[in-house]
């Protein structure tokens, strides 16, 4: 037996919020409809799936209105490492994320280590550009300088 379940929230490899989908009686009644994924096709589910979208909505608006304000704080900003050297150029050890991040919350400013996007550590002294992804919309990077300590 199949049962039609509106899903009130993204369910991987079944469908995303607002969609109609028949899923097993099993499936609904022992997963879907105890998380609060889905609910039965109601009218008051569908009034509790428009509060849902308009909550996340205001949720993801906010979101990215903090997200801007901070990339306009940060935009145009440089940090200094200080960090020891083997030969005057290549570092001792390495520059990760989590080094620019203690250098961003010493002048003020904080972010995650998973905004940083640095591909690999940095192992060199020198000037780099590293991105930090704040939203899925905005991005802003910042000058990274690695000097000898």
């Amino acid at each position: 037996m199949s049962i039609e379940v509106l899903l009130l929230s993204d369910v991987p490899s079944l469908g995303v919020a607002g969609a109609t989908v028949k899923v097993s009686d099993g499936y609904a009644r022992n997963y879907l409809l105890p998380k609060g994924l889905a609910g039965p096709v109601t009218p008051a589910t569908l009034r509790r799936l428009e509060k849902l979208r308009k909550e996340r909505e205001e949720l993801a608006r906010l979101q990215l209105a903090e997200a801007r304000a901070k990339a306009a704080k940060i935009k145009g900003l440089s940090v200094t490492v200080r960090a020891k050297t083997t030969d005057g150029k290549k570092l001792y050890g390495s520059v990760s994320a989590n080094d620019i991040v203690e250098a961003l919350a010493k002048q003020g400013v904080e972010v995650d280590r998973s905004q940083i996007e640095l591909e690999q550590p940095l192992h060199e002294v020198g000037q780099f550009a590293v991105p930090v992804k704040l939203h899925a919309e905005v991005s802003v990077e910042i000058k990274v300088w690695i000097v000898e300590e």
